[in-house]
């Protein structure tokens, strides 16, 4: 699809995602508001001219030309002077005066019978329920996005599953042509195992994760195992010698954390990798192939990650 289209598309979707959240969080005000027989004048999503509005009951329901924020009115918000119960007085300072003029405007919605229908007689805890509602619902939200995100989609976990075999053992820095006489297989090649193949033995013993079997991996560094992967309902056994023939096997070695080893032993150029030359592991062109796949937990058979150095 053309970019343009692309970006005028997510424009549009974000402009929407926006006004929506904005909608809903006017709504955590308007809800606790009519619960507690507030008269509300308005609900209003965005701010400036109104683009489009209509009046249901006392409230009126619109949409303004700015989706920047939204408000919900309510008759007294501003509380008359106690004594008289006029507007407050106040000085002539700017904000002074917006002040005065916003508690003159808002006294001028009071009709005859809305005297125990305002803002400014709610008991406090009320006061308390109705501000606290747009941000209740903007956690809400949050939560119910993040439920559709893990229970709908999933999160990225490695499996058994094989989502890429390299065909050539690359240096670092270079490329091969995978079709050139220079091509030299990697184990995986050779013992043709193939995307999509799911490991179900190795060296004999089951497999049934895969942080079992990358440490069944790093300690058969030089040895040449067998390996059943499950190809499309048939199982297939073949036989992969892993690199480094003289790595130590000795439990600490073979424990190593997976981000070390990989720094030290490896440099991924492409879908490849190859040696940095260790002291344990001098061949500098180690082999390589990628296992296992990385997918969502709903369907492990999409993606996938690099085995550890």
């Amino acid at each position: 699809m053309n970019p343009v289209i692309l970006f005028i598309l997510g424009v549009v979707f974000v402009a929407i995602g926006v006004a929506v959240s904005i909608a809903l969080h006017e709504v955590g005000h308007l809800l606790p508001a009519k619960l507690f027989k507030v008269r509300v004048t308005k609900y209003m999503i965005g701010f400036g001219p109104t683009l489009w509005s209509t009046r249901r009951g006392e409230t009126e329901y619109g949409v303004k030309a700015i989706p920047l924020g939204g408000y919900v009115a309510m008759i007294g918000m501003y509380p008359p002077n106690k004594e008289d119960g006029s507007v407050r007085p106040s000085s002539t300072g700017m904000f002074q005066t917006l002040a005065t003029e916003a508690r003159s405007a808002a006294h001028e919605e009071v009709g005859p019978g809305d005297e125990n229908r305002v803002f400014y007689r709610l008991p406090v805890w009320k006061k308390v329920i109705i501000m606290l509602g747009g941000p209740a619902m903007n956690l809400l939200i949050g939560l119910v996005l993040t439920a559709v995100l893990l229970m709908g989609f999933g999160v990225s976990t490695a499996t058994t599953t094989i989502a890429e075999v390299s065909k050539c053992q690359v240096k670092a820095g270079e490329t091969v042509d995978p079709n050139s006489p220079n091509c030299q297989l990697t184990p995986a090649a050779v013992a043709k195992l193939q995307p999509n193949d799911v490991v179900t033995s190795f060296d004999g013993k089951p497999v049934t994760s895969w942080a079992e079997m990358s440490g069944w991996i790093r300690a058969s560094a030089g040895k040449s195992v067998q390996i059943t992967v499950d190809r499309g309902g048939k199982s297939v056994t073949t036989q992969v010698t892993r690199c480094c023939p003289h790595a130590p096997s000795s439990p600490t070695t073979a424990s190593r954390p997976r981000a070390r080893t990989a720094s030290r032993c490896t440099r991924r150029s492409g879908s490849s990798a190859s040696v940095r030359k260790p002291p344990w592991c001098p061949n500098r062109r180690r082999p390589f192939f990628r296992w296992p796949a990385r997918t969502s937990s709903r369907s492990p058979e999409s993606s996938s990650t690099s085995p550890p150095g």
